[in-house]
């Protein structure tokens, strides 16, 4: 088939599918021109070493200036100086900002330098956009044609015009639809479904408080997650909460980046603020967009909803299109300025994830997620000095504690993952019954460690030469915490390995989280099997009861530490249920350590039930609401939707991904993040300090994990000046690294 036979095809099946998708126009788009001729463009390449690029524009059509890219198609054979361009007409678009426009006829100038002198031709990649400014007011997609020029020849035409790409629908003039959104990309047969059988959506009300949002998508469609907006409208004093998406996609688009897209069918629960007895009767405006797969991509498509909560009947009125509200500014992101590439999470094979996994496991010993189980680490290592025979004992049973713990909730982690529910690492912390399940059993490692009850049998009897020792339980046990509190961070080196066990089969990733546990535990293995590392060890004696005591109260602190944690999460309430289920606790483990037999241990047993309920009550608490307002350190609360405005204004971007659980992130802080030389270089790089707070569960958090492959927190990407791709940062910041992004990120 010619070439002209396919574009008169695909031109007559963008003209068939408006009929469907763009019902909403009063006049018909059949007068539209085809987009090489609504903006023809022919080239001059007569004088060597310059060729002359010139457009001529259809009246009632304009051309963006941002939007010309001229790119050399073979960059190794030529090197293209900057295009001179006209001034064009100032014009303030409703999306793009202040733009400036051509009409009639503009030429561009492009100086070139072959690699090869002999070398005569010349073959360029030639992008641009415009609109048709009349009714009907639409813009075309961004067309590419490719030039091939031969050096001091005469002028030509395109010898093969590109069609319009419709990957991403791009920006229109005045809110209007695009052309050819939806149009069949170059090489789709068949036509598109309409607009509103694509994308069948429907909408519950439940509990008088909850809208559920539902969409249903043939097979081959998804839905862009950041491209859906709720806005009510309708009464004053309600507003849309942040809605809980379930894990989706990564997918990567070539107009949007990386982003989350869901396929099939996905629920979206949305929680209304501001509902009372008197405001039953919500409207609302709910935008969204998506795309088929490898095919075109369909315009933001808006529904009115009409919801009364009282009696749960929800009107869903017609699907109206409209221009997406954060299309990137430029159509082709800019390269990121140099030192400031993107730095995802390398590809790593199996042996490399397994080496990478026991060399994070091994400096995670020096990370400060670990020091709330610092006081039972120092007792296990100095108890290893006992003798031979004893260190081998409590190196292999604290190794066993950390395998199985490490195995285990990766494991967890992973299957959850697999069944298509988003979780990352660390995330038992955003659950806060495990926080205060962890406050427990703080409370209950402090007191046994005080001496008012044992656990596994005493330390050590000082009356019997010290002779006796702690058992195979408690150093089991010892590696078990150690594993659990110290699972919110990452440290260097894990995030590699455990991106890939997350990817990878069952077995695999049980490798993995295994080398993580070797790699734990290999400090205290190296002392009981290697003579040479014990022996500089103080040996044991009666002040190892005295230092046992004193390192019960870090135990006590880390229990301040995660009911603070708690308050975050859900107020003063859970703190005061927790602390109360504490002092029965304490109680119950109190009446344990005194009672000499007989039925005592019943009223030890009624005791700790009353703990346990106290527990559970907090699972019924409402979480704390995030405020949406400047933090007192600078930094604004990460949206999607004001990043994507960042972004598209060409501002520098830092955004922290942190939790109140997350001691390494805390450390960052104290260290570089809230000190005033940060904020000084925030002030002179002009980059704006985004952080977004994951100490409760968030989707929107969780997919911008997703989408830098990252396992939990902290994380940090730098997105530099005048758009381009993020980098990430280490998970372990200095001064000097981040002084150092941000400078490469705004030259």
């Amino acid at each position: 088939m010619s070439s002209f036979a396919r574009f008169a095809r695909n031109l007559a099946a963008t003209a068939t599918l408006m009929l469907f998708a763009l019902p909403a126009f009063a006049q018909s788009d059949d007068d539209l021109l085809p987009v090489t001729e609504a903006f023809h463009l022919t080239s001059d390449p007569s004088q060597p070493g310059t060729v002359k690029l010139h457009w001529r524009i259809a009246p009632d059509y304009y051309l963006y200036r941002g939007r010309i890219k001229i790119k050399a198609a073979d960059p190794s054979a030529v090197t293209l100086g900057q295009p001179a361009l006209p001034n064009g007409i100032k014009k303030h678009d409703e999306y793009l900002g202040d733009v400036e426009i051509y009409h009639g006829d503009i030429e561009a100038t492009v100086p070139y330098t072959l690699a090869d002198a002999a070398n005569k031709t010349l073959a360029l990649d030639v992008q641009y956009q415009g609109c048709h400014e009349v009714e009907p007011k639409i813009c075309y997609p961004p067309n590419t044609e490719h030039l091939k020029l031969t050096v001091g020849g005469a002028s030509t035409i395109p010898t093969s015009p590109a069609a319009p790409s419709a990957t991403a629908a791009a920006p229109p003039a005045d809110g209007a639809s695009l052309l050819g959104a939806p149009t069949a990309a170059p090489g789709t047969e068949g036509a598109a479904l309409p607009a509103d059988q694509a994308f069948r959506f429907e909408a519950l009300a439940k509990d008088g408080k909850t809208l559920v949002l539902r969409w249903t998508m043939p097979k081959d469609y998804y839905l862009y997650r950041d491209k859906t907006q709720i806005t009510v409208t309708s009464p004053s004093g309600v507003s849309a909460g942040e809605p809980d998406w379930p894990s989706g996609i990564a997918h990567h688009d070539e107009h949007f980046g990386d982003t989350i897209v869901y396929f099939d069918q996905v629920e979206v629960p949305v929680a209304l603020k501001g509902v009372g007895d008197a405001a039953k009767k919500v409207e609302l405006d709910v935008a969204y967009q998506g795309c088929l797969e490898n095919g075109i991509c369909y315009p933001v498509m808006t529904r009115h909803l009409s919801a009364d909560l009282g009696s749960g009947a929800v009107q869903i009125g017609s699907p109206a299109e409209s221009a997406p509200k954060d299309a990137p500014a430029e159509v082709a992101p800019t390269p990121p300025p140099a030192g400031l590439e993107p730095a995802d999470e390398a590809k790593v094979g199996i042996v490399a994830a397994i080496g990478l996994a026991l060399l994070g496991g091994l400096v995670l010993n020096l990370m400060p997620c670990v020091l709330p189980v610092l006081s039972l680490k120092a007792i296990t290592v100095l108890e290893s000095g006992e003798s031979p025979g004893a260190a081998r004992r409590h190196a292999l049973w604290y190794t066993a504690g950390v395998l199985v713990a490490f195995a285990a909730l990766g494991l967890v982690v992973v299957g959850i993952r697999a069944a298509g529910h988003g979780v990352q690492w660390g995330a038992q912390f955003q659950q806060p019954v495990a926080v205060g399940l962890l406050v427990y059993v703080m409370l209950a490692v402090g007191l046994s460690m005080s001496g008012v009850f044992e656990i596994g049998g005493s330390l050590g009897n000082i009356g019997n030469g010290l002779a006796s020792r702690s058992g195979p339980s408690g150093d089991f046990f010892t590696g078990v915490l150690a594993v659990v509190v110290a699972s919110p961070c990452t440290a260097p080196f894990m995030g590699s390995a455990i991106a890939f066990a997350f990817a990878a089969p069952i077995g695999v990733a049980f490798l993995i989280f295994l080398a993580l546990g070797l790699g734990l535990a290999l400090p205290f293995l190296l002392i009981g099997f290697v003579p040479a590392v014990a022996r500089l060890l103080p040996r044991p004696g009666r002040w190892m009861e005295t230092l046992k005591q004193a390192l019960a109260f870090p135990m006590y602190l880390t229990a301040v530490w995660l009911l603070w944690v708690l308050t975050k999460q859900r107020g003063a309430d859970a703190s005061a249920l927790v602390l109360a289920g504490g002092v029965l606790l304490a109680m119950a483990l109190w009446w344990y350590g005194r009672r000499r037999g007989g039925l005592s241990w019943i009223f030890s047993a009624a005791l700790a039930a009353g703990a346990a309920f106290a527990l559970w009550t907090v699972h019924g608490l409402p979480a704390q609401a995030a405020s949406a307002t400047t933090a007192a350190d600078g930094s604004v609360p990460y949206s999607p939707a004001k990043l994507a405005e960042l972004r598209a204004a060409g501002t520098p971007v830092l955004v922290d991904m942190t939790a109140d659980w997350c001691i390494t992130c805390k450390a960052n802080e104290r260290a570089v993040l809230d000190t005033q030389a940060f904020r000084d270089l925030l002030k002179k790089t002009g980059t704006v300090y985004m952080k977004g707070d994951w100490t409760d569960v968030n989707a929107t958090i969780g997919a911008f994990l997703e989408q830098y492959h990252s396992v939990g927190v902290p994380l940090y990407v730098v997105y530099p000046k005048g758009g381009g791709d993020g980098r990430k940062l280490s998970t372990v910041l200095t001064y000097d690294r981040v002084e150092q992004a941000l400078a490469a990120a705004t030259h």
